[in-house]
C-alpha cells in the first residue's frame, strides 16, 4: 500500500519549469504571418480592375444599337473583337500640341453605346448607306495589362500566400512531405548538464541505471566477459516520481547522445506514418551510436493488441510492430540503449516486456521522508532560506508526495515570501505552501453568514476532537473554517507521525470515524445535519468498500477478494470499465454490509463526542474567533477541556 499523503477533511488531497539540461531548441525565426495584407491587395486589384475596366458606356441590345444607327444617333463606330462601340457625336478637333484618336474616349462628353456583336454580313452595308464612319480597334496595350490584372497578380498573391503557410506548418513540424520525419530532440554529447546527484529521493533506481552508464563508458568490460547489458530499460512509477529526471540524469553522466520523443509524437492521422518514424528514429540512433533513446510515455503507442479490433488496420498497432523489430534488430554490443518511461505497465504489450526488449524494469516510487528531505534541499538550492526552516520538517509534513509535488511547494513557499515582502523564505511560508498544495487557496474574501460559520466551526470540531480521541488515528496538526480551494469551507489537517506502506483494520475504521466525526458534530449541537459532510459520506463509503472487497476485512468473506476485472492502473481504477466477478447475492451484501459498518461508526462517534461536549465546545468557539488553530494550540486546548 502506498503512503499516506496528510488527510484533509471535506476536502480531497491533491498534490501540487525547464529542468537543468533540457537542451533549448530554437524556434524557427518566422515573422507572424497575418491574413490582411493579403486582403488589402484583393481589394486594391478589385478597385483597380473596376476604374480601369468599367465605364459608363451604355450596353444596349444589337437590334437597338443597329436602329441608332439608322437614325442617325450614332456617328462612329469603333469594331473590337468582343464589342460594337458607337459615338453620338464627333469629338473636338484636336490641338496640334495634343493629336487626338479619330474615335471619343469614355472621358469625351458624348453619348457612347456598346453591344456585343452577332454574325451579321449586312451591318457594313448599313454603316456605309448611314454615312457612319468606322474602324477596327485594336486593345494590345489594354489586353496585355488586362492578362497581367487579372491573371499574373492574382497568381503571385497566391502563390505568396502558400508560401507564407508552408513556413508556418514547416515551423510547427506539421510539414505534408517530412511526416515520415520522426521528431525526436536531438541533444548532443555533453549538452546533458542533469547527472545523478541531481536526482534524489530514488536511490534504488540510481543504482539500476549505474550499470547502464558503465557499459556505455567501458563496453569492453561487459563484452570480454560475454556479458550483455539490457537492450531496453523501463522506468515504472506514478506521475511525477522523476522518471524522465533519471533518463536525462543517464545520458549526462554517460557523456553519450540523447534522443527524446514522446509515445504520442509516433501516432499521426495517416496510416503508416508512425512506422517509419520509429524507423527513422532507429537509423539516426544507429549512426551517433553509443546513444540513448528515450521514449516517454510508452503506453501511447505500447497498448496491448489483444484489445484492437479483429481485421482493422490500426495505426498504433502498426507503430507497436516496427517498434518492436526495430529493438530486435540491434546488437546489445551497439551501445545503443532504450530508455522508456510509463505510469501503466498493466497495459502494455507482453511482446514489449520479453527478454531482449524492455527486459529490466526498474521501480521508481514515491520517496520517502530521508528522499523528500534530498529532493526539497536540491529544489531549495537556489532558494534564499531563512535560518528558522527546517526541510526535515516540511519532509514530515509531507508524506506521499512525489518530486513534482515537492518542486511545486519549494515555488509556492517562494511565490509566497515575494508577496509578503520577505527577503528569505521562511518556516511559515514553506507551512503554507504545503497547506495551499493540499487543500487549495484561501478564499479569505468569501463572505459566510454567521449561523452557516458556526455550523462549519462545530464541524470541523467534530473531526478533530474525534482524531484527538480515537485510537489509531493519525494527529491533528490544523484546523481552520477558512475557505479553500473549491468547495470546501474548512478543513482539518492530519498528518502522519511516519511514513506507512500498510494500514490495519483499526486504523481504517480510524479513518472512517474520524470522517464522521463532522456530520456527528452537527446533529448532537443542532439537531440536525447539513449538506456539508457530502464529501465525507463519500470516502468513508468507498473506505468501507474497499475493506469488504478488496481487503477480505467482512465477516462472511473473509481473506477473500471480491475483485473485478479490468483495472489494475496505477493510482487507481476507472469504475466504468471494470467487471465483477460475483453474484447479484454477493453484490447485495456487499452494499448492506457497507451500510451496517456506517451505521455502527456512526454511533460509536455520536457516543465519542457526546461524552466530549465540552472539548467540542471549546474548540468550535476558538474557531469562530480566531477562524484557525494549530497543533500546538489544538492539543493545549483539548488537555484543558
Amino acid at each position: 500500500m502506498a503512503p499516506r499523503k496528510p488527510s484533509v477533511w471535506n476536502k480531497k488531497p491533491g498534490p501540487g519549469n525547464k529542468k537543468p539540461g533540457d537542451p533549448i531548441i530554437p524556434s524557427p525565426n518566422f515573422r507572424q504571418f497575418s491574413i490582411w495584407p493579403i486582403l488589402v491587395a484583393l481589394v486594391f486589384i478589385s478597385v483597380v480592375n473596376w476604374f480601369l475596366v468599367s465605364s459608363d458606356r451604355t450596353v444596349v441590345p444589337y437590334s437597338r444599337f443597329k436602329d441608332l444607327i439608322r437614325s442617325g444617333e450614332i456617328k462612329r463606330v469603333a469594331i473590337e473583337a468582343s464589342f460594337y462601340t458607337g459615338f453620338s457625336e464627333n469629338p473636338a478637333p484636336p490641338s496640334p500640341e495634343q493629336p487626338r484618336s479619330p474615335f471619343p474616349s469614355v472621358n469625351d462628353q458624348v453619348k457612347v453605346w456598346r453591344t456585343v456583336p452577332v454574325p451579321d454580313p449586312d451591318f457594313t452595308k448599313l454603316l456605309e448607306e448611314k454615312g457612319v464612319v468606322y474602324a477596327a480597334v485594336s486593345r494590345e496595350g489594354n489586353a496585355a495589362f488586362s492578362i497581367i490584372l487579372n491573371w499574373i497578380l492574382p497568381i503571385a498573391v497566391m502563390y505568396f500566400f502558400w508560401r507564407i503557410l508552408q513556413k508556418r506548418m514547416s515551423g510547427a513540424g506539421g510539414n505534408v512531405l517530412a511526416l515520415g520525419q520522426n521528431k525526436a530532440i536531438i541533444v548532443a554529447e555533453g549538452d546533458v548538464t542533469t547527472r545523478f546527484v541531481d536526482v534524489a529521493g530514488v536511490d534504488e533506481a540510481k543504482e539500476e541505471l549505474v550499470e547502464v552508464v558503465d557499459f556505455l563508458k567501458n563496453p569492453k568490460k561487459y563484452t570480454d566477459i560475454g556479458g550483455k547489458i539490457p537492450k531496453g530499460v523501463l522506468l515504472v512509477g506514478p506521475p511525477g516520481t522523476g522518471k524522465t529526471l533519471l533518463a536525462r540524469a543517464v545520458a549526462g553522466e554517460a557523456e553519450v547522445p540523447y534522443f527524446r520523443m514522446s509515445g504520442a509524437e509516433f501516432v499521426e492521422m495517416f496510416v503508416g506514418v508512425g512506422a517509419a518514424r520509429v524507423r527513422d528514429l532507429f537509423k539516426q540512433a544507429r549512426d551517433k551510436a553509443p546513444c540513448i533513446v528515450f521514449i516517454d510515455e510508452l503506453d501511447a503507442i505500447g497498448k496491448s493488441r489483444a484489445s484492437g479490433a479483429i481485421g482493422g488496420n490500426d495505426e498504433r498497432e502498426q507503430t507497436l510492430n516496427q517498434l518492436l523489430v526495430e529493438m530486435d534488430g540491434f546488437d546489445a554490443t551497439s551501445g545503443l540503449i532504450i530508455l522508456a518511461a510509463t505510469n501503466r505497465p498493466d497495459v502494455l504489450d507482453p511482446a514489449l516486456l520479453r527478454p531482449g526488449r524492455f527486459d529490466r524494469q526498474v521501480v521508481v516510487d514515491r520517496p520517502d521522508i530521508v528522499g523528500r528531505e534530498a529532493i526539497l534541499r536540491i529544489h531549495a538550492k537556489n532558494v534564499k532560506l531563512d535560518d528558522s526552516v527546517d526541510l526535515s520538517a516540511v519532509a514530515r509534513s509531507t508524506p506521499g508526495f512525489v518530486g513534482a509535488d515537492l518542486a511545486n511547494i519549494v515555488n509556492e513557499a517562494a511565490l509566497l515570501a515575494v508577496r509578503a515582502g520577505r527577503k528569505k523564505v521562511g518556516d511559515a511560508d514553506f507551512n503554507a505552501a504545503v497547506e495551499k498544495v493540499i487543500a487549495g487557496l484561501e478564499k479569505k474574501s468569501r463572505v459566510i453568514n454567521p449561523e452557516e460559520k458556526r455550523v462549519i466551526a462545530f464541524h470541523e470540531a467534530g473531526h478533530a476532537v474525534a482524531a484527538a480521541f480515537t485510537p489509531g488515528a493519525d494527529p491533528v496538526h490544523k484546523v481552520t473554517i477558512v475557505p479553500r480551494g473549491f468547495g470546501a469551507l474548512g478543513f482539518t489537517l492530519q498528518i502522519p507521525t511516519e511514513d506507512r506502506y500498510i494500514v490495519t483494520e483499526t486504523e481504517l475504521f480510524a479513518q472512517i470515524d474520524v470522517l464522521l466525526g463532522g456530520r456527528a458534530a452537527e446533529e448532537i449541537t443542532f439537531g440536525k445535519v447539513s449538506t456539508g459532510a457530502s464529501n465525507d459520506i463519500t470516502r468513508a463509503t468507498d473506505t468501507v468498500r474497499r475493506m469488504i472487497t478488496e481487503y477480505g476485512m467482512s465477516s462472511r468473506f473473509r481473506n477473500m477478494a471480491l475483485t473485478k476485472r479490468g483495472g489494475g492502473v496505477m493510482g487507481g481504477t476507472q469504475e466504468a470499465f471494470l467487471t465483477r466477478e460475483y453474484s447479484e447475492e454477493t453484490q447485495r451484501y456487499i452494499d448492506e454490509e457497507v451500510a451496517r459498518v456506517i451505521a455502527v461508526r456512526y454511533e460509536v462517534v455520536l457516543k465519542l463526542l457526546g461524552e466530549r461536549k465540552n472539548a467540542l465546545k471549546a474548540l468550535a468557539t476558538e474557531l469562530l474567533e480566531r477562524e484557525t488553530v494549530d497543533g500546538k494550540a489544538f492539543k493545549a486546548l483539548i488537555l484543558a477541556s
